[in-house]
């Protein structure tokens, strides 16, 4: 069994805390609340409203949010993701959908929240993965370096 270090975990709970400060502090957050959560562990990131007094479908949801990150209520939890994450994850796994719902159908895609986090989780991981493998190709072993003798 490895022991515990507590200097590291220590660093990682202060960044973990500022993270969230930093979070909370945040003045730009769209919070969405979808009634339905609950039951169907789906939420609806909106992409296309229809006007009916132009009788057309415009963008509106993550196409036209100003807000750098979303926060969903979820109950008694909030999830807060940055926008672009949100973006990447409901392009690439959310099922497109169009409600019905009058006066103003929209559209746009359902995404579970366990989807939404693993897409969080395998992005950070490929940057991390990235960013090592960027480490490993331009670190220099010094006792191959060419360094001038004094």
């Amino acid at each position: 069994m490895k022991d515990s270090n507590w200097d590291l975990d220590l660093r990682a709970g202060e960044l973990g805390e500022s993270r969230v400060a930093d979070l909370l502090s945040l003045d730009t957050v769209e919070v969405k609340t979808d009634r339905r959560w609950i039951e169907t562990g789906n939420v609806y990131i909106e992409t296309e409203c229809f006007y009916v007094t132009d009788n057309e479908w415009k963008p509106s949801g993550i196409h036209v949010s100003k807000a750098t990150h979303w926060a969903f209520m979820l109950e008694d939890s909030t999830v807060i993701v940055p926008l672009w994450r949100l973006k990447e994850a409901v392009w690439e796994v959310g099922k497109p959908i169009t409600c019905n719902i009058p006066p103003n159908p929209s559209r746009g895609y359902l995404i579970t929240i366990g989807q939404m986090l693993e897409h969080l989780r395998q992005a950070r991981q490929a940057e991390n993965q990235s960013m090592d493998e960027h480490i490993a190709e331009t670190w220099v072993d010094p006792a191959e370096m060419d360094l001038p003798t004094s």
